[in-house]
């Protein structure tokens, strides 16, 4: 019997690009709406819980300060490189895509292998469970609900996205909205009205760390708060004008969020010492009870809360869109390709990922999440970045809307901080690291027995013959 391709079935010219699939997915993101996913991806959790794990690593307000300016400028090298990819490849699936066209199907299944089993499970469930720590503060349950608030969250708007593009866009541009205007109004208050004093800007503790080798996983930390640079290109099938449109709003979104961060940082420091914020797991509530009283703690609590819920949504609408790539392409189950008739949504995407989501949410910790998705994922950020170089080398005819600003340095100083960070964590975090990159190893055999069904045979000799 033979398989065919849902998305082939469906899909509507959207542009051309050599070797791959139509996406059948309609462009209804402007510039706004997809800066605002990727500022609404990134923006939402880390900053909120991740500033008491790495002072806990590092311990120096100079080696605190100086690791969120590093962690500033990976990204934005990062997202200077890979804007160059998406304007020539404005795709749904973003990395994917990317690592298809550049090295062929194996080391593009190999991502959304990882992506499905560790990326976006850990993404969602560690987003959704600094959601649900914050709702506790707010309503006052205890922490044996923390997960089963987490994984409400997920299946709710798990829902909402498979009902409309649209839906999740508005949520996205008003908690984006939402967000900064929590996180800007929060470092102006704890300046003009928090007792500088007692903070840690009043009393340095010297600047290097207290271990280099604390200072390199604090970076692994660091990273997942500034994650979401690439989240975009996942939905670049979905944006208008994307030669134009992707590489500003991705350079134009992590900008944004740099300086937000940047901002929020020094106001914690302006009112926590080190040593308080390493104890605290809502350092953003604690702040504003220093500043503010109960109050101003349970005010900051519902912020956060928003703007945690604005990027479990942006996670959401984005990472599906990979598992869709995938199965559009041949490379997965092709019901995962499907997409509602009414709503034209991948409706069997969402549905996969929300699930797998509230499983891991139900059965790991913060801190086991976060390290998840950043090793899970940070391996294909670099061999993404590294497709420019082979791309230009071996596809120098392909059109390039866009061009990577300080060619060849930036990607460079990109892959030598991706490859120093990765080794670090081998080396002194084994057991996470060892998880990831065997789940990553996993994939190989499981791509050729994927490729030995039966079923898949008789779709390429179906594609072979038409």
């Amino acid at each position: 019997m033979s398989v065919t391709n849902p998305a082939r079935e469906t899909a509507v010219p959207n542009d051309q690009e050599p070797g791959s699939f139509h996406d059948a997915l309609p462009r209804r993101l402007g510039i706004w709406s997809a800066a605002a996913v990727l500022v609404g991806s990134t923006i939402g959790s880390g900053i909120f819980r991740v500033p008491s794990t790495v002072a806990g690593r590092v311990e120096t307000l100079g080696a605190f300060s100086m690791i969120w300016i590093v962690g500033a400028v990976v990204a934005l090298m990062g997202a200077l490189t890979i804007a160059e990819l998406a304007a020539m490849y404005p795709r749904s699936g973003g990395i994917y895509v990317f690592l298809r066209e550049a090295y062929g199907p194996l080391p593009a299944f190999l991502f959304g292998w990882t992506e499905l089993l560790v990326i976006r499970p850990s993404a969602l469930g560690a987003i959704a469970m600094i959601f649900a720590e914050y709702a506790g503060r707010l309503f006052g349950y205890g922490p044996e609900w923390v997960r089963w608030v987490a994984a409400g969250a997920i299946f709710l708007l798990g829902l909402a996205n498979i009902r409309s593009v649209r839906w999740g866009a508005v949520v996205q541009n008003l908690s984006t909205g939402a967000k900064i205007a929590c996180i800007v109004g929060l470092a102006v208050a704890a300046f003009l009205l928090g007792d500088g004093g007692g903070g840690a800007l009043a009393n340095p503790n010297g600047m290097a760390p207290a271990s280099w080798i604390g200072f390199g996983l604090a970076l692994v930390s660091v990273m997942w708060a500034y994650d979401g640079w690439a989240d975009l290109t996942f939905m670049a099938g979905e944006v208008k004008d994307p030669g134009r449109t992707m590489p500003r709003a991705i350079i134009g979104g992590v900008l944004a969020v740099a300086a937000i961060y940047l901002s929020i940082v020094a106001a914690y420091l302006w009112v926590m010492t080190m040593q308080e914020m390493a104890a605290s797991t809502l350092v953003a509530s604690d702040v504003a009870q220093k500043v503010f009283g109960a109050v101003g703690a349970s005010v900051v609590a519902g912020m956060v809360m928003i703007s945690t819920f604005g990027a479990l949504n942006g996670s959401t609408m984005t990472g599906p869109r990979i598992l869709y790539a995938m199965a559009a392409d041949g490379n997965f189950f092709s019901p995962i390709a499907l997409v509602h008739k009414r709503w034209r949504t991948p409706y069997a995407a969402i549905g996969l990922a929300a699930g797998l989501g509230i499983a891991y949410v139900l059965g790991r910790n913060f801190q086991q999440l976060a390290d998840s998705f950043v090793l899970g994922i940070w391996p294909f950020y670099a061999l993404a970045v590294l497709a420019v170089f082979r791309l230009r080398r071996t596809r120098p005819d392909l059109s390039r809307p866009y061009r990577t600003i300080g060619y060849p340095v930036v990607p460079i100083v990109f892959l030598l901080a991706a490859t120093g960070m990765l080794l670090n964590s081998a080396i002194n975090n084994a057991r996470e690291t060892l998880f990831g990159f065997a789940i990553i190893l996993a994939g190989i055999p499981a791509y050729y027995l994927w490729k030995a069904l039966p079923a898949q045979k008789a779709a390429r000799d179906e594609q072979a013959r038409s």
